[in-house]
């Protein structure tokens, strides 16, 4: 479990993100990770995030699922930053990469999320998201 302690901001998830506006009044954070606390930070820019990315055996899944509804050779290399509109996806094939997820990992996407998914660690972030939900 993660947690983020400042101005009553509360994360519960190892695989998540949180954005600071530049309008808001957050100037000192903590944060702790699996029991681990880090000390309170005075914050130096307006601006920051934090983010935690996937588990890598997830993003291996999509990275599979992508090759195959792509139909992209063995020795493509494909990452959690490939984009799917670079590797050849139209609008048809995201559909079909989303299906495929959904399938994969007994997840159900909604329309607006599947339409903002456009890169392989997008697509593995909101399945960790999804399945903590589940």
């Amino acid at each position: 479990m993660a947690s983020f302690t400042a101005s009553s901001v509360s994360i519960s998830s190892a695989f998540c993100s949180f954005n600071q506006t530049q309008g808001s009044n957050l100037r000192k954070a903590s944060v702790s990770f699996s029991g681990k606390s880090f000390p309170s930070q005075r914050l130096p820019l307006p601006r920051f995030q934090i983010s935690c990315a996937a588990k890598p055996d997830t993003v291996n899944k999509v990275v599979e699922i992508v090759k195959k509804q792509l139909a992209l050779p063995d020795d493509r290399q494909v990452s959690g930053d490939s984009k799917f509109q670079v590797l050849g996806a139209d609008s048809l094939d995201t559909v079909e990469i989303v299906m495929g997820l959904e399938e994969e990992f007994g997840i159900c996407v909604e329309e607006e999320s599947a339409q903002s998914i456009t890169t392989v660690q997008e697509a593995a972030d909101l399945i960790e998201e999804l399945l903590e939900k589940k």
